[in-house]
């Protein structure tokens, strides 16, 4: 598989001259199959640009964590919603309030909206992902429900011997030291199990998360007790703080890897979601190797070593 990230920050989309190097785009990832069939995870306001690139792409699956905004707000700016070629697919977490096609809709409508879903002109479709596994593009996907406010789904996908696993939003430990619980107790063990690449939550630091307990996302030591517990071949630290500017998260992922290496792991296995970050997984002897793509022009941060930009197999 082939993974690029179009947004890795949270809660609210952070512009500015201090957040260039990771971006202040919502979270939206893109993964391209074996078969060349694309997947996107989550529709922040990464998915507009994405979007601005699937001129040959009439057919569009995505997935949808859940429905808090940031996690929406680039659905109303996907240039494939306004083209009648376009075929898309959404799918997302089930709820016993409303339908999926009516809960985003309370989005994409008056007054948040100039448009409602049922004048868009592309074809659109809102499916709420079964209990069980299905397929998409040869992939087997498994959706699972994760704790965080509202209705929310962390995703297993497994592409022939390779798995990623997506949990953008999550809290497994809720004030808890993870180490102290049962892991059949655990949110997001089974999905998390054994992935290839994991990429989940670290929105805090280990001093700020104690103000926001039970705000559904994790501190950093617990992201990486959380993916060291699974055994996650390999890390990316996902939905960044809207505060958090480049030389913080800089911190955080020199701080992470020394964390994660003195849990016997290889702190090249460890990076941090970054806009225009691709990342390469593909099998190896060893087990399954995310290695780096091209990486993006202009988005390496002056003064760090390639190793900061690898993600390897550990």
């Amino acid at each position: 598989m082939r993974l690029k990230v179009w947004g890795a920050r949270g809660s609210v989309p952070a512009p500015g001259p201090q957040m260039n190097r990771y971006g202040g785009n919502t979270s939206c990832v893109q993964l391209t199959l074996e078969s060349g069939v694309q997947l996107i995870l989550d529709a922040g306001t990464g998915i507009r640009t994405l979007g601005l690139g699937l001129t040959d792409s009439p057919k569009i699956s995505l997935l949808l964590t859940h429905l808090h905004l940031d996690h929406i707000q680039g659905l109303m700016f996907f240039p494939p919603c306004f083209r009648s070629d376009a075929e898309i697919t959404i799918w997302g977490p089930a709820s016993p309030e409303a339908s999926l096609e009516d809960r985003i809709a309370r989005y994409i409508s008056a007054p948040l909206s100039p448009v409602e879903i049922r004048e868009l002109p592309c074809s659109v479709s809102f499916r709420e992902t079964p209990a069980t596994e299905w397929e998409l593009g040869g992939a087997t996907i498994r959706a699972e429900a994760v704790t965080h406010r509202g209705p929310t789904l962390g995703y297993r996908i497994t592409d022939g011997d390779v798995t990623v696993c997506y949990i953008p939003d999550h809290e497994p430990a809720l004030g808890t030291p993870l180490r102290t619980l049962e892991r059949a107790w655990i949110s997001g063990f089974d999905l998390a199990c054994d992935a290839d690449l994991l990429i989940h939550d670290c929105q805090y630091m280990d001093q700020e998360y104690p103000n926001h307990i039970g705000w559904g996302h994790s501190a950093m030591t617990d992201t990486l007790c959380f993916a060291d517990m699974v055994g996650a071949r390999n890390l990316l630290l996902f939905h960044h703080d809207p505060l958090h500017q480049d030389e913080t998260l800089d911190l955080m992922h020199a701080t992470a890897q020394e964390e994660w290496s003195s849990l016997g792991h290889d702190p090249a296995g460890l990076s941090m979601g970054m806009e225009g970050r691709e990342i390469e997984i593909t099998a190896s002897p060893r087990g399954v190797a995310a290695q780096p793509a091209s990486p993006p022009p202009s988005l390496s941060p002056a003064g760090t070593t390639p190793g900061a930009e690898i993600s390897t197999g550990g």
